[in-house]
């Protein structure tokens, strides 16, 4: 809910559900056309109803689904890093790969094509992960790389670098007098932690953010888990960077069934690039939008999810 023209832009661009726009200045007209869903003249006309459960099915309890599916086809599975093979943590070099889970994932990888699609830079996933024989995707999908014997390589943005190393600069001065924020550097991106960040001075990381993207236009924003992405503005995510991927592998097929398994909107993208030919799982524990058609919980149902997948396969 938000009076200003350009903060409603700004819930709509973030994937928001409904943007409320509230008319205090006679621009009911302004705020509709700049993609408010519903206009209101005062926050006492707007009802909020808590919703606890979500429409989606578990990806659980739809094995048998699932099972019919993959029968006939042959299976590739993608999966996001952070908040779903490892739970969200206060900072990222804190999010370790267990042993089961690393297990699991190498396990599913002898009888199907596995990738990992992360926000991380391409060389810290593929360490955190540590399996040579799978492909990764760093920067959400701006630097790919394929396994040993299968060599593939592929980036995106380069001529940015630049303005992504000229933000880091500038951010690294704003951020400096901010309690708990954390910049963090990656190839293609530039990752602005704020979960350390008292929630009264979390209004001033974002508007160190946006001033360095005033400043850099040549670069975007997007937004995750108390983290704010500054990506090269062209056109290509984690959606692209799959698509990229089959065809690579030669696995663009309508006997391939593609998975994709994530827990952020930067995941959106993937789900989408998938919704007609494979399966999209969140995973959420409260429901939110999302072009995904299953759901799981957390990493651990993650984790029974990707046994009972490499069950499926022969």
């Amino acid at each position: 809910m938000e009076a200003a023209i350009a903060a409603v832009q700004a819930e709509k661009k973030g994937n928001f559900r409904c943007a409320i726009g509230v008319d205090r200045k006679g621009h009911a007209k302004d705020l509709k056309e700049n993609r408010a869903h519903v206009v209101a003249s005062s926050l006492s006309e707007v009802d909020i109803i808590a919703s606890t459960e979500t429409s989606l099915p578990s990806a659980l309890e739809a094995m048998e689904e699932i099972r019919e599916e993959v029968r006939q086809k042959e299976a590739a599975v993608f999966l996001d890093y952070d908040g779903t093979l490892t739970p969200i943590v206060d900072s990222p070099d804190q999010a370790v790969l267990s042993d089961h889970m690393r297990d699991r994932v190498i396990k599913l990888a002898e009888v199907c094509t596995v990738a990992v699609i992360s926000g991380r830079d391409l060389k810290d996933v593929q360490k955190m992960v540590g399996i040579d024989h799978i492909f990764y995707a760093g920067s959400h999908g701006f630097d790919i790389a394929g396994p040993r014997g299968r060599e593939a390589e592929f980036q995106q943005g380069k001529d940015l670098l630049p303005a992504l190393d000229e933000a880091e600069e500038k951010l690294t001065e704003k951020l400096d007098k901010i309690e708990g924020a954390l910049l963090e550097r990656k190839k293609f991106s530039i990752a602005v932690h704020y979960r350390r960040v008292k929630e009264e001075e979390a209004d001033r990381v974002e508007e160190a953010v946006d001033q360095v993207l005033w400043e850099l236009p040549r670069l975007r924003k997007s937004y995750g888990k108390k983290v704010y992405e500054l990506q090269p503005k062209i056109d290509w995510h984690k959606g692209k960077a799959l698509l990229w991927v089959l065809d690579a592998l030669n696995l663009n097929r309508p006997d391939v069934l593609p998975f994709y398994i994530g827990d952020d909107t930067t995941d959106e993208d993937a789900f989408k690039a998938i919704k007609d030919r494979g399966i999209g799982i969140v995973v959420m524990e409260k429901p939110r939008p999302t072009e995904a058609r299953f759901f799981l919980k957390n990493p651990e149902e993650v984790g029974k999810f990707l046994k009972a997948l490499n069950s499926l396969k022969p």
